[in-house]
Order: C-alpha cells, then sequence, then structure tokens
C-alpha cells in the first residue's frame, strides 16, 4: 500500500482518491488559486491534532479543495463550515462529504465565497480556524479571519515555511516584519512544525510549515487597531531606515515622529523590527496632532484629497 494512503477502513480520502476525483471532476490544479491538494491521511490528521480539536469545537476551513482536510475534521470536531472559492469544488463537496461520512453530513456548511469577503459563517460561531492556506492570500486570508471572528480561540494553518518563519518571528529576527506584528494583535504565535512536499499533488516547489495562533487579549491601548497597524506599516515601508525616518510621513515630520517616539520612550535611531506590537501601540497612541491651517481654501479652490489609507496587511 502507497504510504500515503489512509487505512483500508478509513474514509479520508489518499493519493488515488484525490487524483481518480479531480478526473472526474475535470478539476485541474491551479497556480492562482494556490491549488495544492493534500494526499496524505496521516497528515491532515497531524494537522487536526495539532490544532487540538476536539468535540467542543466548530470549525472553519479556509480552502477545503477536494476535502481532505475537511474529512479529518470532521471525524473530530462538533461542526465544521468550509469556506470554498472555486464553484466546481465547492458544489461536489457535500457530496464528498455525504458519501464519506454520511453521519456527519448534517455537521457539515459550505460558503461559495473568497474568504476575504466572508463576514459571517452558518452554524456555530467558530472556535478554531484549521485551513490549508493557499500561499499567496495566506497572510491576508488569516488575518480577516482573526478579526471578523473573535470567537476564533486557536488557529492552525499551513503556510508556505518562509510565510510561517515570518508569521512566528520575534523582534530582532531578520524576517520579523508585518505578518509577525499583525498576527501578534490577536495571538501568541509559533511554529507547529514542517510539511514535506510530498504529501501533496501537484507538489509545490515549495516547502510547507505550520502554524499555531492562541487568540489573547490585544494590548491595552487608547489607540484603535487600525491606527496602531498604520504605524506598523509605516515602519517596514522602508524597513533600513530609523524610526525617525520610517515614521515621518505617518507623523508629519521626521521631527513629530520623533515627538511619538519619546512620548512612547522609544529610542528613535532604533528600527521597526526591533519592536513589539505593544511599543506599536504605544507609538500609536503618542502621534502629535495634525495642525490645521487656520483659513482652508474653500470647495471651489481646491479639490479634497482622498483620505490616506494605510498599506496593506498582505506584506
Amino acid at each position: 500500500m502507497s504510504t500515503t494512503d489512509p487505512t483500508p477502513d478509513s474514509n479520508l480520502l489518499g493519493a488515488s482518491d484525490i487524483r481518480e476525483l479531480a478526473a472526474a471532476l475535470g478539476v485541474k490544479p491551479t497556480k492562482q488559486r494556490g491549488q495544492n491538494f493534500v494526499i496524505d491521511g496521516n497528515t491532515v490528521r497531524r494537522i487536526v491534532r495539532a490544532a487540538d480539536v476536539t468535540g467542543e469545537d466548530a470549525v472553519v476551513e479556509v480552502g477545503p479543495g477536494l476535502g481532505s482536510l475537511t474529512l479529518a475534521l470532521l471525524e473530530v470536531a462538533s461542526h465544521v463550515t468550509a469556506v470554498e472559492i472555486d464553484p466546481l469544488l465547492a458544489r461536489h463537496l457535500p457530496t464528498t462529504i455525504a458519501a464519506r461520512m454520511p453521519a456527519r453530513a448534517k455537521d457539515f456548511d459550505l460558503v461559495l465565497s473568497d474568504a476575504m469577503d466572508v463576514t459571517e459563517l452558518p452554524g456555530p460561531p467558530p472556535t478554531a480556524l484549521v485551513a490549508n492556506l493557499p500561499y499567496n492570500v495566506a497572510v491576508p486570508v488569516l488575518l480577516h479571519m482573526l478579526a471578523t471572528f473573535p470567537s476564533i480561540e486557536r488557529t492552525l494553518v499551513m503556510v508556505q515555511s518562509e510565510v510561517a518563519d515570518r508569521l512566528a518571528a520575534k523582534p530582532g529576527n531578520k524576517v520579523y516584519g508585518v505578518p509577525s506584528v499583525k498576527a501578534n494583535w490577536y495571538a501568541e504565535v509559533k511554529r507547529s512544525g514542517a510539511i514535506g512536499r510530498n504529501v501533496f499533488w501537484p507538489a509545490p516547489n515549495v516547502d510547507s510549515g505550520l502554524v499555531s495562533l492562541i487568540r489573547r487579549e490585544p494590548p491595552k491601548t487608547t489607540a484603535s487597531r487600525k491606527e496602531v497597524f498604520a504605524v506598523v506599516d509605516a515602519a517596514f515601508a522602508q524597513r533600513r531606515k530609523t524610526l525617525r525616518a520610517a515614521l515621518a510621513g505617518w507623523a508629519g515630520s521626521p521631527a513629530a515622529a520623533e515627538q511619538a517616539l519619546a512620548g512612547a520612550g522609544i529610542d528613535h535611531t532604533l528600527r521597526g523590527e526591533m519592536l513589539t506590537v505593544e511599543q506599536f501601540a504605544a507609538i500609536a497612541e503618542h502621534k502629535p496632532a495634525q495642525h490645521q491651517p487656520a483659513e482652508p481654501k474653500t470647495a471651489a479652490e481646491h479639490e479634497p484629497a482622498a483620505e490616506h489609507e494605510p498599506a496593506g496587511e498582505a506584506q
């Protein structure tokens, strides 16, 4: 028996099952959507164990594909809701669940949508997020789900190894950056293992890693999350510059940035990769008030400028 096939009495999908199912549906995995299907039953069960999923959990899964991980989650969780962007895959997944685990079909819901557009889910509020996330959208999807569903207590995602390193990096690490800080706003983050290429079909040209996130209270601050994230984006937009220089645009001038940093008790010669999320929050609290001109121009004289939006969360 192939090492990538589950045991004969398993409800899970093995390598041959995945290929046969894909052929029957006419599914050809696309790089555009980051489709690499897991073909190893042992791997999906390992992911479920690493996520500490129990019979008390309602799990949301992003990108279920042909259902490999979905079935492993249904073996344990009380309820699973899958969010799938591909109409063909979404249409067939309930059929796979009904055929493999008919007794659990009633505990499964499917949402056909881009995960970035999801603001509500059917079924009970999710307590866990478990997913094999497409590499090209892993960080924005993860941050969106954590922000949108505060009931999510535990998260276990499989992402590109490099992305896993960035998410779990600590201050001072050379790969510490925007994903590291923003993920830490929501949770305690750590690496939970590595995943080889041979458990996927088609095999990706990069290794994968597991990242665990345990929800915690955000830093105690009078600044909003949006205000704190704006500081983070500005600090890493020019990561080789000192904070005084990097935050000049955000604060209004280098001198104003230095003032904000002094108020937060942070050395203005440091760089962003040395700061914790709590320190970024402290900087946001001390942003100098922007001085308004005494006699602003009328609408006829000058069109109002568009509101500046901070850089996206996918950096």
